[in-house]
């Protein structure tokens, strides 16, 4: 997922760059491309939300019942959970700011297509 995030974000970049050489048809093609990629991402974002409030709130769960029961294999435990607590909040906080940027790069993207409109009502009154 990383990857695919990363990769994404790198196209949708370089494609800014080179918007204004872009069609019209173009643009709204990679639009719909993009809505769906941010869609898929969102439904990620929510899923990773969901596992790791869980797995923190089990990983506390798990120190407040070594602090009662003075059990040392809980602390181990605890202390794995949070050893994997780390990368699942990497995870999340990758895409989270992904996400966010995507939205940034549809409001570029949105703002084009609605400049070109514009350009395109004016250029037509003016025939």
């Amino acid at each position: 997922m990383k990857k695919r995030i990363l990769r994404h974000l790198a196209f949708m970049d370089k494609y800014l760059e080179n918007m204004p050489n872009e069609t019209k048809e173009n643009l709204d093609k990679t639009m719909k491309k993009h809505m769906t990629e941010i869609y898929f991402f969102m439904h990620e974002r929510f899923i990773h939300l969901v596992v790791t409030v869980l797995f923190a709130l089990g990983t506390f769960m798990t120190i407040f019942t070594y602090l009662l029961s003075e059990n040392v294999g809980l602390l181990a435990l605890a202390l794995l959970m949070i050893i994997l607590l780390v990368p699942y909040v990497n995870h999340y906080y990758l895409l989270e700011n992904g996400v966010q940027k995507m939205y940034v790069q549809y409001d570029e993207l949105l703002a084009e297509i609605d400049r070109r409109e514009a350009d395109g009502e004016k250029s037509s009154e003016n025939k």
